[in-house]
């Protein structure tokens, strides 16, 4: 555990939220929804994303105060309520898709020089890839002085990159026209979209992926100077989020029509700028984008390796996870995660990889941790446990655990089969880990029960590898 002159404060932790939360997805939000949906289905699916990630923000904040035991969140509520492996499951798909987000901003952010450099073209050409790398390499060598240096800047990176987002606002909001607005509010222009349920469907993983990091706090549990501070962290951090999110792509929505939006290139939000105010516009979210960028690869880095060291400190990944550096850093978990970063940048190098396909792979890994959380949430509910005496704020608490939970289902029915199977893909080579973790301990690999959850697992990985192999399926 860290020395007291480690713990993090209510600041702190807002800040892991919102930098993790705020990276790149905000700068490209009005092309990747107008590319989706237009305006109702829009409106409609911020309205779902609201109640849904606002239900687990309080699924997360409820969870911080009644189980304070459960330190690191996400990983901690699923081997607690369903077992080893789900635990195991739900640590292993929240650290794959934090450094896949890592990947994914990596190449927006050298595909954002490119509008400058052409050298860097759209974040995956060799000199993209080769400065990608040294920048992983410096914040891998930064992190490693230590948690708190980290996050404090961190701190400072969070609000040096809201600035650009807030002028955005200002000029977008002077500028709004509500005849472009209301031009073609259900999309009947656009026949391929088809309808507005398939429209709010479709926009969904793009949501999530904007939302990613709302459990920053809880994984920060167990370094948090004070507990009560992880709830009020999570639920400021996401309104405050949640409402840069909307004003952003609404506004968006009442500047340049849904066609125009669509067709722009990312970061989409520095042409929608640039539309209003010239070429100054542009570069101002490009240098909002690079420290944004700067900050969430920070964020994400530490919450990567927190994810590994707690679930290896409990003896549910192997042990070597949780050795700590003398800046109580877990410095083994820092280098596999980053080594995987690097392994990956590779590949987006010789397979092209683009920011999208890598966001949305990013999501459906994380949908499993969130169904997992929420499906806890649940259980003790049911059971009583912890709410002796209230059963006015038990009822309260099992309807948003509920809500997230139904929410949680539905992400997963609108990510689509192509995802669930991509996913298995990624999961199953886990258990390698968890086999050795086992034999440790000397424990048997998996219960019953757990045999058929990974059968589960195993054959959706094969259904994903013959398809990609046989060019029925494509990242």
């Amino acid at each position: 555990m860290s020395e007291p002159g480690q713990k993090l404060r209510l600041g702190a932790l807002i800040a892991l939220v919102v930098g993790s939360m705020i990276g790149g997805g905000i700068f490209s939000l009005p092309q990747n929804m107008a590319a989706r949906a237009d305006v109702g289905a829009v409106l409609i699916g911020w309205g779902i994303t609201a109640v849904g990630m606002l239900a687990l923000a309080f699924v997360f904040q409820s969870l911080a105060n009644r189980k304070p035991e459960l330190d690191s969140g996400v990983y901690a509520y699923a081997k607690a309520g369903f077992g080893e492996y789900m635990g195991f499951s739900s640590a292993w798909g929240y650290w794959i898709s934090a450094w896949l987000g890592n990947v994914g901003y990596f190449v927006l952010l050298f595909s954002t020089l490119g509008f400058y450099f052409p050298v860097f073209g759209q974040g995956n050409t060799p000199v993209a890839i080769g400065c990608a790398s040294l920048l992983l390499w410096a914040v891998h060598f930064l992190v490693l002085r230590g948690i708190k240096e980290a996050a404090f800047i961190n701190q400072v990176t969070t609000v040096a990159k809201v600035v650009p987002l807030l002028i955005f606002i200002v000029i977008a909001a002077a500028a709004f026209r509500a005849d472009i607005f209301t031009r073609d509010i259900w999309g009947l222009s656009n026949p391929q979209f088809g309808s507005v349920m398939e429209q709010v469907r479709n926009m969904m993983l793009v949501t999530v992926f904007v939302f990613i990091g709302i459990e920053g706090a809880s994984v920060y549990s167990g370094r948090a100077l004070h507990r009560s501070d992880v709830g009020k962290a999570t639920v400021i951090g996401f309104l405050g989020v949640l409402a840069l999110l909307v004003l952003v792509n609404v506004l968006s929505l009442g500047v340049m029509t849904q066609p125009e939006l669509a067709g722009l290139q990312n970061p989409s939000l520095a042409s929608v700028l640039e539309h209003i105010v010239g070429p100054w516009g542009a570069l101002l979210i490009s240098i909002g984008l690079a420290i944004s960028l700067l900050g969430a690869l920070l964020s994400w880095a530490l919450l990567c390796a927190e994810i590994l060291f707690a679930t290896a400190r409990d003896k549910t990944m192997p042990q070597f996870l949780a050795q700590e550096n003398a800046n109580h850093v877990p410095a083994n978990a820092l280098w596999l995660t980053n080594v995987m970063i690097q392994g990956f940048l590779l590949i987006t190098l010789f397979s092209a990889g683009t920011y999208t396909s890598l966001i949305y792979l990013a999501s459906s890994m994380i949908l499993v941790p969130y169904f997992w959380s929420a499906a806890y949430a649940v259980l003790l509910t049911f059971k009583g446990e912890s709410y002796q005496g209230q059963p006015g704020l038990r009822r309260k608490d099992m309807l948003v655990a509920l809500i997230a939970l139904l929410y949680a289902v539905w992400l997963l029915y609108a990510g689509g089969l192509k995802y669930v199977l991509l996913s298995a893909l990624l999961y199953a080579p886990g258990v390698i880990l968890f086999a050795q973790a086992k034999r440790e301990q000397g424990q048997v690999l998996f219960t019953a029960w757990e045999k058929l959850i990974f059968a589960a697992v195993l054959a959706g990985a094969g259904l994903a590898a013959y398809a990609l192999y046989s060019g029925l399926l494509s990242l």
